[in-house]
Parts: structure tokens; sequence; C-alpha cells
């Protein structure tokens, strides 16, 4: 769902005739939904530091955008779309704290200097991102080890441990003999069974068997001289076996079903934590990145219109397919007639909005709540 946070100016009317006339244009034509935006009275400082802090604002909205899409996309890999669609913002959804944003005084004082106000979001942003990186790798590590772990125990003989089939009685290796493993299709086992012995000199004659089979594979033995050992390899290579040497589990290395029960256990219960977290921590970032998109807008239209502050800050929605009439609309309405907008092409700075790509006769940002790809 896309939003446009606006800062719309009409020289000698009232806020409430701005608000108005927005609803009358968009809202009564069904082309968008719109939300009152109650910005504070935020201390502006000097022209200087707001052209400073307007190219910095564009860069922090990114970052924190960027922070609440990993969040949410960690939501969703852990908890799927339900957890998502779950999340919330101060005790309401996401939707709905945009709607009804009230700047958090307590956290952020209007009167403190906006580059601070700036700095202390940036600082708990990016607090969140690095604990999330700790937080998913522990994770991810743990579903890494469980992976192995069921892959050695339940995959295909292709890729399983072969100590877990093996028994030590199978196994020869003495001073000149070794037995070789060989993963071989089931569709291959004649003809191993008809060429082993020949694929290099010293295989001894016979001595192939049958270990294991699953639906695909076949783990067959063979006994040969050491020296050979690489001729043989290099021989099955060619004919597409996979060759695998046995390693008798070191003791007290391998894991008993209860163990990796547990560490199955332990998966889900840091799945779960990790889950939590996000709901927490996705709430204290949305919240941030939109009260720095709130000090962006209120900037731009310093720099846009000048002081005092005279403007109407709104929330819109445009509606699913509207969104070129709505804006056709609001620049009639709100741009003194005149399609005043324009395209960087990278050699201009604009006023306000410095570095985006598209101005229009009013301040406008966007705000996309469900993208997290």
């Amino acid at each position: 769902m896309v939003y446009w946070l606006v800062a719309l100016q009409l020289p000698g009317k009232r806020k409430d005739a701005i608000w108005e006339l927005l609803q009358e244009k968009t809202s009564a034509a069904a082309l968008g939904s719109n939300y009152k935006l109650e910005i504070p009275e935020l201390r502006v400082g000097t022209l200087d530091s707001l052209m400073a802090l307007s190219d910095e604002l564009s860069k922090t909205s990114n970052m924190m955008e960027a922070v609440v899409n990993k969040v949410k996309r960690q939501v969703n890999d852990a908890g799927g779309a339900k957890s998502l669609a779950g999340l919330q913002v101060e005790g309401l959804s996401t939707e709905a704290y945009v709607h009804r944003f009230k700047w958090d005084e307590a956290k952020f004082p209007a009167r403190r200097p906006l580059k601070e106000t700036v700095e202390k979001m940036t600082e708990l942003v990016s607090r969140i991102e690095d604990d999330l990186k700790v937080k998913a790798s522990e994770y991810n590590n743990l579903k890494t080890q469980l992976g192995q772990i069921t892959r050695k125990a339940q995959g295909s003989l292709a890729v399983r441990d072969i100590s877990t089939v093996v028994k030590p009685q199978q196994v020869i290796d003495t001073e000149h003999l070794v037995t070789l493993f060989v993963i071989v299709s089931k569709f291959a086992v004649r003809d191993w069974e008809d060429s082993y012995e020949k694929m290099c000199n010293f295989v001894v004659p016979r001595s192939s068997a049958v270990i294991a089979e699953d639906n695909d594979y076949a783990l067959m033995s063979v006994v040969l001289f050491k020296r050979v050992i690489d001729d043989f390899k290099a021989a099955a290579r060619s004919k597409g076996y996979q060759v695998r040497e046995y390693h008798a589990p070191v003791e007290g290395t391998e894991l008993t079903a209860a163990q990796a029960e547990q560490l199955k256990r332990d998966v889900e219960h840091k799945k779960g934590g990790l889950e939590q977290w996000c709901k927490t921590a996705y709430g204290e970032a949305f919240s941030c990145y939109l009260h720095v998109l709130v000090v962006r807008l209120f900037v731009e239209s310093i720099l846009r219109y000048g002081l005092p502050p005279s403007f109407q800050a709104a929330v819109v929605r445009p509606h699913e397919k509207s969104e070129a009439k709505l804006r056709a609309e609001l620049d009639g309405s709100f741009g003194g007639g005149k399609s005043q907008y324009w395209k960087d092409d990278g050699s201009n700075l604009g006023a306000g909005l410095i570095g985006d790509t598209e101005l229009y006769p009013y301040v406008s940002l966007t705000l996309n709540i469900d993208y997290y790809a």
C-alpha cells in the first residue's frame, strides 16, 4: 500500500480551506483518501543547516526503509504471511498508525535541534539493524546445523554421511589394502558389477558388495590396494560414479537421537524468539522511519515555501489505478494551475528535496508500507 506525504500551500488561504479543497478535489472525486498530518512546531535553525539536513534526511530515510524491510523479511521467513499481517506499531496496525500519526514528544522533543533529533532516530534504527544481524546469524547457524544433521541422517545416499550406514566390520584397512565406497545409480549397478574389477590394476576380485540402497542410489564397497586409490578414483569419476571414503565417527562426536531432537527444539525456540523480537523491533523501526519522513516533509516545506511555516500537511492514499489522475488533480489545484514539476537529469539541485528524481509544485514524499522484497 502506497501513501503520499504531502505539504500543500495556497497563499492567503487558511489551513482548513486547504484541507477542504483537498477533500473536494481528491476524496470526493474517489481518487484517494486523505488524513490530516499534524506536525509540531519543530525547531527550524538556520537556512544553511536546513539545506545540509535535507540531503542527510534523504539518505537517512532510505536507510531506515531498508532496515524496516529487513525486519519484515525476517518476520515473513520465521512466521509467514500471518505473522507479517499481524505487525503493529505502538499497538496499532501499520495502516492505522500512518492514518493517526502523532509526534512522540516524549522520545523526540520538538524543541530539540533537528539534527540531534535525526541523529537519535538514526542511532535507534542502526542499533536495531546491528541486533538483527546478530540474532538472525545465531538462528541461521542453528538451522544450518540441523539441516546438515538431517541430510546426514535422512538424505539420499548421494549426500548422506555414509558412516551412518557402514558397519565397522564392512571396512578393511590394512598396511596394503583398503575399502572404498562408491555411490552408483541403481540403473548402473549391473554395469558396475561387470566393470569395477577392470577399472584399474590391483582391485581384489569379487570384493564388491551392496552396503545400502535407497530409491535412486546404491552404496557399493570395493577392496583394492592402497597404492592404486588415485587411479581407481579417476576411473570411477570417468564413469560417473561418486567415490566416498569412509571415516569412522570419533567417539563422543556423534549426536544421539535425543540430542538431535533437542537441537530441533532449540531451532524452534530460537525461531520463535527471533520472530517475537522482530515484531517489537519493527514497531520501533517503523515509528522512527515515519518520524524521519515527517521531519523531512517539514524541512522541505520550509525550503520550498519559506518562513514562517505555512502549509497543510496530509497523508494521501491513492486509490488503485488512480495515481496519475490524482497527481494531475493535485498539480492543478495546488500548483497554481501550472505544470511546474520537473525531472532532474542530475545536473541540477532543486530548492528542497535535494537529489530527488521528481519534483511537484507541492512537497511530496512516498511511503510504501508493503514493500519488503
